[in-house]
């Protein structure tokens, strides 16, 4: 993606997997509790996958330079 939207929208996405996966990691890993993904590791491995994710997409969206720099 070469244009300047395309990054924004890979920062923004990128940073919402970011946070969403944060919270999924701390319920399944019951730093959060009030839910029923609470304590459940099976959502620390998905809040796990999703950080990384996050991370990935948030790389991606800040690295790329497009033609109108």
């Amino acid at each position: 993606m070469r244009s300047r939207a395309g990054r924004v929208t890979l920062t923004i996405v990128g940073a919402v997997a970011l946070l969403i996966g944060a919270v999924f990691a701390g319920q399944g890993a019951n730093l959060i509790p009030g839910s029923s993904m609470t304590g459940d590791r099976t959502w620390l491995y998905i809040g796990g996958a999703l950080v990384v994710l996050g991370i990935v997409l948030l790389v991606a969206g800040l690295r790329r330079r497009g033609s109108d720099r």
